[in-house]
């Protein structure tokens, strides 16, 4: 399949590994072809911040329920800063999930 871009018509990409959709534009950069991200750093990240994020949650959520009427700061921001801690901590679970299949689908395990 051929792409039509710029007024020339160029080679569509291969699959540089499995499970990749394909490039969008060809290499261009100086990067190596078999550049990956650090695998292993965004491991512990997820694996730090997830508990970290579902605490916030759960803390924000309870300090948020007990809220009194002119309180401060008020029930509204508090359940602002719960959303967005489970939104973070939403990220983090699935960072471990997609980093660990990938980690698991390197090795040759489980496909």
């Amino acid at each position: 399949m051929r792409r039509y871009q710029h007024g020339r018509t160029t080679p569509s990409a291969t699959r540089s590994r499995p499970g990749a959709i394909g490039r969008r534009h060809p290499r261009t950069g100086t990067e190596p072809a078999t550049a990956r991200s650090a695998v292993r750093l965004r491991l512990l990240l997820s694996a730090v911040f997830l508990p970290l994020f579902a605490a916030a949650t759960a803390g924000f959520a309870v300090w948020a329920a007990r809220e009194g009427p002119g309180d401060s700061p008020g029930s509204g921001p508090l359940t602002t800063h719960a959303a967005v801690c489970g939104l973070l901590a939403l990220t983090a679970a699935l960072d471990l999930v997609v980093v660990s299949g990938r980690s698991r689908r390197a090795r040759g395990g489980a496909r």
